[in-house]
């Protein structure tokens, strides 16, 4: 650490102590070349996560902008913002640990779906279908499968049906 007072790099440290928040060391030190003390802080470097868009643009992780998201998908369902934060969060966090700089978006939301179809299954399905762009019904119905069977009760036969297939039950066609 450079003095400021006379350029020398010669320190010692006198104290040590753990700001208020605990977000950052504050040290009183000493220079050996000119005696006179000074303050600096240390925190830890947090470098932002970017993530990458479908047309390859970068823009830095917005936790804020994946909440708008949440609540859109969770309009009229009984879960808590407070709850939606906390899953922004674990996402959050996951990104921190598995990605050092870079994140492709596809990703972020393969996490944010799987995530929340713990939470809200109606939800689940509504943010999946933005994220993942379904492009007609069949690939709605593709994604309600595997839900309805885990729903279904084990005296019950609960099957989910393609609107064709429907219409061939009802003419009692196979």
């Amino acid at each position: 650490m450079r003095c400021p007072f006379c350029a020398g790099i010669d320190d010692r440290v006198i104290d040590s102590r753990s700001s208020a928040d605990g977000a950052s060391i504050r040290r009183r030190r000493e220079c050996r070349r000119c005696s006179r003390r000074f303050t600096t802080y240390e925190r830890v470097e947090e470098v932002p996560r970017l993530v990458i868009k479908k047309d390859q643009r970068r823009e830095p992780f917005n936790r804020t902008k994946v909440l708008q998201g949440l609540l859109k998908a969770c309009e009229k369902r009984p879960i808590s913002v407070a709850r939606l934060e906390e899953l922004v969060d674990t996402v959050e966090r996951r990104i921190s640990e598995e990605f050092e700089f870079e994140v492709n978006s596809r990703t972020v939301g393969q996490m944010l779906v799987e995530e929340l179809k713990g939470i809200d299954q109606v939800a689940f399905v509504r943010f999946a279908s933005v994220y993942q762009e379904f492009a007609d019904i069949s690939e709605f119905i593709r994604e309600l499968r595997p839900l309805m069977k885990d729903r279904a009760r084990p005296d019950t036969d609960t099957e989910v049906f393609t609107s064709e297939e429907r219409i061939g039950q009802q003419r009692g066609v196979d």
